[in-house]
């Protein structure tokens, strides 16, 4: 081990690698390259905690794991076989999750340094809260493909992993799912809900139906009905339940899309037909959303599967890399459904499958539907490893990038126990060298603390704008506390009449779940105070009511209020700008003064449908069109901005496109998902003609 050799570190770091106490968090792609790390520089003390175990795909980057292992507890598995390179290491591993009530605090404060190496959003937001709580320096760490960053966070010194605003998960409106997909993503997604319909657990934005009450849409003659089968079976609707006969449908009773498979016993060309025909006949009537779209072309199962030919295991069902053809996908959509609802019906009355991209049956019905509906619309169809990659929110975890990053967290911990602070700066991996030929790109300096951050500034408030005749308490603990602003157990008092709106303690306010915020004496002005024990945690919520429309954010949390005035009061502010407005710069990642960001901002539209997060390792979501597209310059006037800062219009010189974020995603999403965002912006005139900025949280 390096620090038992004397001579490979310098006598004081020697000594101090031997008695600190380390915390790994996350035992991934990263977790163990770090773990590796720490052992064989010779720190003594390690913990890990990991709520995840291993998986077959995980085998080919995280070479702590072997295929014996699979289905057991990556922590475990990990603090085995990190100690067979030094038996006398002492590593205490914990199977469970970082959140946990176990774990607070005084947890925290028993380590030297924590090496962060998680991959979803809500649990990268609690550690950062945790540690600067305990006021334990925090080595963040993050990669997405060839691309990586680690950054220093401490109290006091840097900005937090919250100073800075983070992307909303992509999402889409329901209508245009249901309706009017333009691009595989919809077709994927809409594949996801029919999964869900059938098989997982359902809920009523997942409806696959088409959407009647979509604006763009006319009515529809009440005598065609979408549910309406050309067999003669059951209507169906959005309800959740069989509704009597003799009611105003028609005497006709209807049930639900699961009820109705079942009763069908998943007959393949009963579904096919009532998805892909009848539902896209119905969509033709609303001739509204046609007069500017291409219309869909309904296929039926009779015109692409010959009589007795379903039972048929295709070949080219394993040829992931292929894009299969309309025949193939009706072929691949009978296989998987008689597969996925035999493992269905085996199940208990109150259980459901879970979709998962690892599970082929259930991957293949996803990758089968999307093509077939992406067909009918007349959208690029994909092969399997590409809804794959989409469906998941991943993309390919490389494991030379999980390395790299590895080493240079762990050469920052170094810097840490010896208090070098300012050797700490934020680094960045790249596929391409830039200008200076540098592959690791560090910061020119440490990012300072935002003032107005709602996590480690001195007051932490924010302002809520919020329709509090439209929305209930119950909403306002799930999206807004636990969701937006990432509070694992709130309590709520109205400040002014001490009224305990939300309690930590179960049952304590189930009476006000279903209260709107007006009801309660939430109006415009009130002030909340919001605690989360667990994270040592307390906010000041401004309420600043507003009549939403239709088609509005429910909501918008921001750490300053002047981001919430109304557009006219903006234009009404003087164009010269203001002797402080200029010295309010967000530092790029080599010094230069790129417009400053007012503080994180956040909202909610009404009814979403958002791609979820999936919890592969280390794998930020990002879209990369063409990997020529990646930074490739960097000169003293812009080289790589910090960490999740947005790049903020100047007044024009030089128009640069395509510029590229990637963030990170949610585990929710609920939260919500990570990805790529493209846009253009304009710098000051700078002597080169293109140029990549690239974020990574």
């Amino acid at each position: 081990m390096a620090a038992a050799i004397d001579g490979v570190l310098p006598g004081t770091l020697q000594e101090l690698v031997k008695k600190s106490k380390v915390l790994v968090v996350g035992a991934g792609g990263i977790g163990c390259e770090v773990l590796k790390n720490l052992v064989l520089s010779g720190f003594n003390d390690i913990q890990i905690i990991d709520l995840d175990t291993i998986d077959l795909s995980n085998l080919n980057r995280q070479f702590l794991f072997h295929r014996e292992h699979v289905g057991k507890s990556k922590a475990r598995v990990a603090r085995e076989t990190a100690l067979s390179f030094n038996p006398d290491a002492k590593i205490t591993a914990y199977h469970d999750s970082v959140t946990s009530s176990d774990y607070g605090v005084s947890f925290f404060q028993k380590f030297d340094v924590i090496l962060s190496a998680l991959d979803n959003r809500a649990a990268r937001n609690h550690v950062n809260r945790m540690c600067l709580n305990a006021d334990v320096p925090l080595i963040e760490s993050g990669t997405s493909g060839y691309n990586g960053q680690v950054e220093l966070i401490k109290r006091g010194l840097t900005q937090c992993y919250e100073c800075t605003p983070k992307e909303k998960q992509r999402s889409f409106p329901g209508c245009t799912i249901r309706n009017t997909p333009s691009e595989p993503i919809h077709c994927i997604v809409w594949a996801k809900h029919l999964f869900n319909q059938l098989f997982g657990e359902s809920l009523d934005d997942e409806d696959i139906s088409p959407d009647a009450a979509d604006p763009d849409a006319q009515s529809v003659p009440q005598e065609f009905d979408a549910g309406a089968g050309g067999d003669g079976e059951a209507k169906i609707s959005k309800e959740k339940t069989p509704t009597e006969e003799g009611t105003n449908n028609g005497n006709v009773v209807r049930i639900n899309t699961r009820q109705w498979a079942k009763d069908c016993d998943y007959d393949a060309a009963k579904l096919f037909n009532k998805f892909f025909d009848e539902d896209i006949n119905y969509l033709l009537k609303m001739s509204n959303l046609w007069t500017s779209r291409k219309a869909p072309v309904p296929v039926s199962w009779d015109t692409l599967v010959p009589e007795g030919t379903t039972d048929i295991q295709p070949e080219f069902a394993r040829q992931h890399h292929k894009v299969w053809t309309v025949e193939e996908c009706a072929h691949v959509f009978a296989n998987t459904l008689k597969e996925l609802s035999a493992s269905f019906l085996k199940l208990k009355a109150d259980e459901t499958l879970v979709w998962d991209k690892d599970d082929q049956p259930a991957m293949d019905f996803v990758a089968a539907c999307a093509n077939v509906r992406s067909y009918i619309f007349d959208i690029e169809r994909k092969s399997r490893f590409e809804i794959k990659s989409m469906a998941g929110n991943i993309i390919p975890a490389i494991a030379t990038t999980n390395a790299i990053t590895a080493g240079i967290s762990v050469m920052r911990a170094f810097n840490v126990l010896e208090a070098k602070w300012e050797q700490c700066k934020a680094v960045y991996a790249r596929l391409r060298p830039n200008g200076r030929g540098q592959f690791l790109v560090p910061d020119a300096s440490l990012a300072e603390p935002n003032p107005s951050c709602y996590v480690c500034s001195l007051d932490p408030a924010i302002t809520l704008r919020i329709d509090t005749k439209r929305v209930h308490i119950k909403e306002l603990r799930d999206d807004v506390l636990i969701k937006t602003l990432n509070m694992l157990h709130p309590d709520v008092v109205l400040v002014g009449s001490n009224s305990i709106l939300i309690s930590s303690e179960e049952g304590e306010t189930t009476d006000n779940d279903d209260k709107l915020l007006s009801e309660m004496n939430v109006v415009d002005g009130a002030i909340l105070n919001c605690d989360d024990f667990h994270q040592n945690y307390s906010l000041s919520v401004i309420i600043s009511h507003f009549d939403a429309e239709r088609d509005d954010s429910l909501f918008e949390v921001s750490a300053d209020s002047k981001q919430l005035q109304p557009k006219e009061e903006e234009q009404k502010k003087p164009d010269d700008e203001t002797d402080k407005g200029k010295e309010a710069r967000k530092r790029s990642a080599n010094g230069a003064d790129v417009a400053a960001d007012d503080g994180p901002s956040t909202s909610k539209r009404s009814r979403p449908t958002e791609i979820e997060d999936d919890d592969d390792d280390d794998c930020l979501v990002i879209e990369e069109e063409n990997d020529e597209d990646v930074m490739v310059v960097a000169t003293d006037n812009l080289s790589v901005e910090s960490p999740a800062k947005s790049a903020a219009k100047r007044k024009p010189s030089v128009a640069i496109e395509d510029i590229t974020e990637i963030l990170d995603s949610s585990d929710e999403e609920e939260a919500g998902p990570t990805k790529c965002k493209r846009s253009k912006i304009e710098l000051p005139d700078l002597k080169i003609n293109q140029m990549e900025v690239i974020n990574i949280d």
